[in-house]
């Protein structure tokens, strides 16, 4: 079953509190999303790291219910 939006940014938000969070229904099937995230906490972590935090956020969802997520991941200016 695949995952709404809104499902995938209460994850992500609950994840990183103070961020803000953008996602894009890539495909219209649900399975396919593209997320912005802006967030202190990537201050100071690598690209890799950053984008590890969020397939944490996700708690296993990316390759079953989640199949594809572009990931642009940011520090507030």
């Amino acid at each position: 079953m695949p995952m709404n939006s809104h499902d995938l940014e209460t994850m992500l938000k609950d994840a990183f509190p103070d961020a803000h969070v953008e996602i894009r229904d890539l495909a219209g099937d649900g399975d396919h999303y593209a997320a912005n995230i802006v967030s202190e906490t990537f201050r100071g972590k690598s690209r890799v790291q950053q984008h590890r935090l969020v397939n944490q956020a996700l708690k296993g969802k990316m390759g079953g219910e989640l199949h594809a997520l572009a990931l642009q991941t940011s520090v507030p200016e």
